[in-house]
């Protein structure tokens, strides 16, 4: 093993000893094949019994998004619907303000002035409500900015995006996605929702299990929250699992590498705002915790509860570090990003 994935090992183990984190995750593959796939600490915090493997799965937060957006990149492959579409042209009910303006395209780089939560959204939650609701609301939401014009990371326009690929397809998402995307792509432990898994098969999020924050009957452990599989942050994945995500957006797989390519450059250069179809980018000025030493051609994404994904087409590398708490703003998946980059950027 090289001396920095070593060192990217040694990160993630020092942070399970400080339990600032209790689960980790660690994948990177060089042209396409593994340089390291290990696992740490436990599946539980107060349960020693299931030690953490690449095969574990952990609930991915916003990793989820790009997943999202790739269902809708195979409609617009099969000429179901374009980026440039309106977005009303799917969502008839999407009226008033400057919702004409909006295209599909703005939905997929977080310009299209949708919020990132619902003012609503705790109350939502705390009701249980099915993602119809949350459907129904994001469709009337102010929005903040007219669509095209700014840049605001957003949750609720990956929403829509959903809502689009369910009336086009006539089926759920995670349905077609597992059919469509995830299956094909070998994702075998990948699902949006848990896939039929009891949450005690997973990955707790969090290091506490008396927290409240974790505790709730609405939230990330619950049943209700995982079995929603949100659109914007639901899905269930080992590390292993995305690391063949991250392959096939790097080369092409389910998608076309024509496909692929489009998703990873940025659609915002008349913003100043650097994002992809889905993918954050580099030089993304949200949730970019790809580290310092990557490429300016790097894209992937980070998830709320301590996950990022990251492939650099320039060295052919994929990096996946998945982790059950956000440490800080962001440091410990830097330093582990950074450690990664380090070891192939030393590779003969």
């Amino acid at each position: 093993m090289p001396d920095s994935l070593e060192t990217a090992s040694n990160l993630l183990q020092q942070a399970i000893d400080r339990r600032e984190i209790t689960a980790a995750g660690l994948v990177v593959l060089r042209h396409g094949e593994p340089a390291i796939e290990a696992g740490f600490g436990h599946q539980h915090p107060t349960d020693r019994s299931h030690p953490v493997t690449p095969d574990s799965v952990f609930l991915l937060a916003s990793i989820t998004k790009p997943v999202t957006v790739s269902a809708l990149m195979l409609l617009v492959e099969r000429g179901c619907v374009s980026l440039g579409d309106p977005v009303k042209q799917h969502l008839p009910e999407f009226q008033g303000e400057d919702r004409a303006r909006m295209r599909v395209s703005h939905l997929l780089t977080h310009t299209s002035g949708m919020p990132d939560m619902l003012s609503n959204n705790v109350e939502l939650r705390k009701a249980h409500a099915p993602q119809s609701e949350f459907v129904k609301h994001a469709l009337r939401a102010p929005l903040g900015f007219e669509p095209g014009t700014g840049f605001s990371y957003q949750s609720k326009g990956i929403l829509l995006a959903a809502e689009i690929t369910e009336r086009i397809t006539g089926k759920r998402l995670r349905d077609f996605l597992a059919t469509d995307f995830l299956g094909p792509l070998g994702m075998e432990r990948s699902s949006l929702g848990p896939g039929g898994r009891r949450i005690e098969e997973t990955v707790y999020c969090g290091v506490d299990s008396e927290d409240e924050r974790f505790t709730s009957d609405w939230g990330p452990n619950s049943d209700y929250w995982r079995g929603f599989g949100c659109p914007w942050g639901g899905l269930h994945a080992s590390p292993r699992d995305v690391a063949r995500l991250m392959q096939g957006a790097l080369t092409g797989a389910v998608l076309a590498p024509a496909t692929c390519a489009r998703m990873r450059q940025n659609q915002n250069v008349h913003l100043s705002a650097p994002w992809g179809l889905g993918w954050g980018l580099r030089d993304s000025r949200a949730w970019n915790y790809f580290g310092n030493l990557c490429s300016a051609q790097t894209f992937g994404h980070t998830g709320a509860t301590g996950t990022v994904a990251w492939a650099d087409p320039v060295t052919q590398t994929v990096c996946v570090v998945l982790t059950n708490q956000m440490v800080g703003e962001g440091w410990l998946l830097r330093r582990v990003s950074n450690a990664v980059a380090a070891a192939v950027g030393n590779a003969k």
